[in-house]
């Protein structure tokens, strides 16, 4: 059975799909000992290796909810101190979902399961994430209304979305989409900075642990994940 290699990769458990074609893009991958292309696909018998160890594969799924500190990056990339793999150090190689900003912090799912890893990235825009949001000043209710109806950020109008206000300066919000650094963009548009960001929902998981601690998401959990991103399209993978 052939499958393409960025596909063998992300079905080990090694990595998502988008890091296998950087990993190959950088010349890191071999097949048989022969750097491939991004297209090449892997056959039963060939021996594929990363940075010239042979991938094997995957180790028992796990699926992990942490609350990441601010200063914290999501990346993989060994060559960033602050990655965010070295700083959970977990025994077995497991990656992040998507992304949080490293100055903001909160809720940020991590896997070896590249097969979710994908289907939740393809499917992201239409699945919510909650923020809490404080601000610089004093919040009005055509702030409110404004952040709600959408944002010119980016080159694109911000899709509608729920706010609700916590107090003068602080906010609740339900993105649907993942635009790069969307929140903050969206405040500052309006005039106003953020002092604080913290992500506390991703679907069906809330943000339950103390800032750097994580824990295992029950099968409860693990099993809805799914049930919620089983019609993800098997397009290539969304931005997130």
């Amino acid at each position: 059975m052939e499958k393409r290699i960025n596909k063998f990769l992300s079905e080990i458990g090694y990595c998502s799909r988008r890091e296998a074609d950087r990993l190959i893009a950088a010349n890191r991958v071999t097949i048989n000992d022969e750097i491939p292309e991004l297209g090449t696909k892997v056959k039963d018998g060939d021996i594929v290796k990363v940075d010239s160890k042979e991938v094997t594969q995957k180790n028992k799924l796990v699926y992990l909810a942490l609350n990441k500190p601010k200063g914290i990056t999501s990346t993989t990339d060994p060559e960033d101190k602050t990655n965010i793999v070295d700083f959970i150090k977990y025994p077995i190689r497991i990656f992040h979902i998507g992304r949080l900003d490293k100055d903001s912090e909160g809720l940020i799912l991590m896997t070896n399961d590249g097969d979710i890893v994908n289907k939740i990235l393809r499917s992201g825009n239409e699945h919510d994430k909650e923020y809490i949001v404080k601000v610089d000043k004093r919040i009005n209710p055509s702030f409110l209304r404004k952040m709600g109806n959408g944002v010119p950020v980016l080159n694109t109008i911000t899709k509608k979305c729920k706010v609700e206000i916590i107090d003068d300066y602080s906010f609740k919000i339900i993105l649907t989409e993942g635009l790069n650094r969307q929140i903050r963009r969206m405040c500052s548009y309006l005039g106003y900075q953020v002092t604080r960001l913290q992500r506390v929902r991703i679907m069906n998981i809330r943000l339950d642990t103390k800032i750097g601690k994580w824990r295992y998401l029950t099968n409860d959990e693990v099993n809805e994940l799914k049930q919620m991103v089983k019609d993800s399209s098997k397009t290539e993978e969304a931005s997130n």
